[in-house]
């Protein structure tokens, strides 16, 4: 249990009403969206500013708790889940939403704003935040830092660590480090440390205010569904679709994935029969997508074609309820993968073998095929039996690709990062993170491997 003088101090640093105690509150905090890790908390509690942020940290410090950052919960690897009795740093009342920066393009905002909020609230400036995310009303702007979210629009615009201009965080010495939040283009004052923050998965520091880049918000979006009789036909026509200029989204499903969607959804697709594959292309700008649309469709056997908003929601719509529908069959163990693209067909010609030898009976794969992040979904094992994506993992490795794309590496694939990225990388991790949390206070447990 937490000792009263612990309690004392999280309720000093944050005012009584806002530590939680009571398990049932708590229990939202400690169990991760897929359902596979979970922990316990001592408490959680929901800091309003900077300022209380630093003083939690002071706290922890001096009673020799840790802490573990937490935005919409969103998390897939057990990156913002405590396991064994640390405080849980509830961000979202960080919610402000500063006046945009027109000339500059820009705007900041509080670790705890949704990114559908951004987005709300960057429209009325005739600008757009490019990063996006099915779990747009829940993802944080701070954990979508923490992972480099990546999400729909990588093809064009990059990850989250693109879009970072500066970052506000707490370190684990209890120090407020600004970098940049003036967002200067041009600073080259040393180590950029708000691209390091981005990815730290809450080991590093807490993040509390992001300045973002925004773009011009494109006037027109169109999604065109092209059926392909193949993944290797996908990869094949990927180079002519990165050649037409208001392509910003290319994502690949598969005809036998997209009957469990069909199903969950209740009912048909829009192309019958089921393609093999089938490529969800979006295209987007302030002119006339005609052009670019016929470039699109003509690069598929089929295709439908969506220009109106409902229209475009309603395609969309079968790509992102792939998530919900793999759920509702079990639970889900996840692998986030990138490949190179033209290793992609081989990957997904293997992986059903891999995963079946290993207790997996049903399995979704999905994804972003423009950068090569796929998803992959599997039903079947134990939550506590991680053989099938083990499997998936050895083969990513074997074929020269990343154990992680876009969710991180949490708890669940801290055994893995070594193999990617060899000992003397990781010691300069650990270097890092003892530069930047001495005392080892801040999400302890995610990210690092355990110590040899």
């Amino acid at each position: 249990m937490v000792s009263p003088a612990a309690l004392d101090a999280l309720r000093d640093a944050v005012g009584a009403s806002n530590v939680v105690t009571d398990p049932d509150v708590m229990a939202p905090h400690t169990t991760d969206w897929t359902g596979r890790w979970h922990g316990q908390a001592l408490a959680v509690v929901r800091p309003i500013d900077t300022a209380q942020v630093q003083a939690l940290v002071v706290a922890a410090q001096a009673h020799g708790f840790a802490l573990v950052p937490q935005g919409g919960n969103t998390g897939l690897v057990g990156g913002a889940t405590p396991a064994a009795g640390e405080v849980v740093v509830d961000l979202r009342h960080l919610d402000d939403l500063e006046a945009v920066d027109p000339a500059a393009s820009q705007v900041t905002v509080g670790a705890g704003v949704t990114l559908q909020a951004v987005q709300e609230h960057v429209a009325a400036s005739g600008l757009s935040f490019p990063v996006d995310l099915g779990a747009r009303a829940t993802a944080t702007i701070g954990g979508m830092v923490a992972t480099n979210a990546g999400g729909l629009h990588v093809l064009r615009h990059g990850s989250m660590r693109a879009q970072v201009l500066g970052v506000e965080a707490v370190s684990g010495h209890g120090e407020v480090v600004e970098a940049n939040l003036a967002g200067l283009l041009k600073d080259n004052t040393g180590y950029d440390l708000a691209g390091l923050l981005c990815g730290s998965e809450g080991t590093l520091g807490i993040v509390t205010r992001v300045r973002l880049r925004l773009c011009p918000r494109p006037a027109h979006r169109a999604v065109a569904l092209l059926a392909l009789p193949s993944f290797d036909a996908a990869v094949a026509v990927l180079p002519a679709l990165r050649a037409i200029e208001a392509v910003v989204a290319i994502e690949v499903m598969r005809g036998a994935d997209l009957a469990i969607v069909r199903d969950h959804l209740g009912h048909a697709f829009p192309l019958d029969p089921l393609p093999a594959v089938a490529l969800l292309v979006e295209v987007a700008g302030t002119g006339d997508l005609t052009a670019a649309l016929t470039g699109v469709v003509a690069l598929g056997d089929a295709d439908v074609v969506a220009i109106d908003s409902a229209g475009v929601a309603a395609l969309w719509r079968w790509r992102e309820a792939h998530p919900e529908a793999v759920a509702a069959l079990g639970v889900v163990h996840k692998a986030d993968v990138t490949l190179r693209p033209t290793a992609t067909a081989e990957f997904v010609a293997r992986v059903d073998a891999v995963v079946a030898a290993a207790g997996a009976t049903t399995t979704l794969v999905y994804g972003h095929l423009g950068d090569g992040n796929l998803h992959v979904n599997l039903v079947g094992p134990a939550a506590d039996d991680d053989r099938a994506v083990d499997g998936v993992l050895e083969l990513v490795l074997e074929l020269g690709g990343s154990i992680s794309a876009e969710h991180g590496i949490g708890r669940a694939k801290r055994r893995w990062l070594a193999l990617q990225r060899g000992p003397a990388a990781v010691a300069l991790m650990r270097a890092t993170k003892a530069a930047w949390d001495p005392d080892g206070i801040l999400n302890p447990g995610v990210l690092l491997p355990s110590d040899p």
